[in-house]
């Protein structure tokens, strides 16, 4: 009981928040002109609303977008590189077993499953922030591959070629806009995880 009152107190890192609200900041910047580059290409059968966009038009987006991403990547990398290095990443994300996300998954759909103690994740939640991880890291290299397809062709042909990359660049931005939806649903649902989020604890 001692222990998990302790773990439920525990404060999380400004360096966390600080990461945290950047990329924020950097992924709402790099999604809104993202739709607005998309729109001047559109690789399906429709197109984004204006007032969704940003930038204006494709050369105002597509600075907007490169600035964001700039962001985004070193971010993501300095986020990852301290998650590392404090061994944070492993205490948070793992371990994480197809068992215990059956598990906790049955355990939402009943409706019991737990947010008490806020300073250690479930497993869904673990699955969640392992994927979004996963989709910034494949939204930066898939970019790369869009914005220099000729300087980079390894990389491109990773991708299957430069439509190829298009198409996977839009499909995990679109699964990351899914898990941002759901995320702030969730936060919605308990607030008190923003405070922990803005003060620390």
């Amino acid at each position: 009981m001692l222990t998990a009152q302790i773990a439920s107190n525990a404060t999380i890192p400004p360096w966390v928040r600080v990461f945290h609200w950047l990329n924020v900041v950097a992924v709402a910047l790099m999604l809104m002109s993202g739709l607005r580059i998309y729109n001047a290409s559109p690789l399906f059968d429709f197109l984004f609303p204006r007032w969704i966009t940003l930038g204006g038009w494709l050369g105002g987006a597509l600075l907007w977008h490169f600035a964001a991403m700039w962001l985004l990547a070193v971010n993501l990398l300095a986020y990852l590189a301290m998650n590392l290095a404090s061994r944070r990443f492993f205490r948070r994300f793992l371990p994480l077993t197809p068992a215990s996300v059956l598990r906790d998954a049955l355990s939402f759909v009943r409706g019991k499953l737990s947010h008490d103690n806020l300073a250690e994740y479930n497993a869904l939640q673990k699955l969640a922030y392992l994927t979004a991880i996963a989709c910034l890291c494949l939204l930066v290299l898939s970019g790369l591959a869009i914005w220099k397809p000729v300087q980079l062709p390894l990389l491109r042909d990773a991708f299957g070629g430069f439509d190829q990359a298009r198409v996977v660049h839009f499909v995990v931005m679109a699964i990351l806009a899914g898990f941002i939806v759901v995320h702030v649903a969730m936060v919605a649902l308990v607030p008190k995880t923003l405070m922990r989020m803005i003060k620390g604890r």
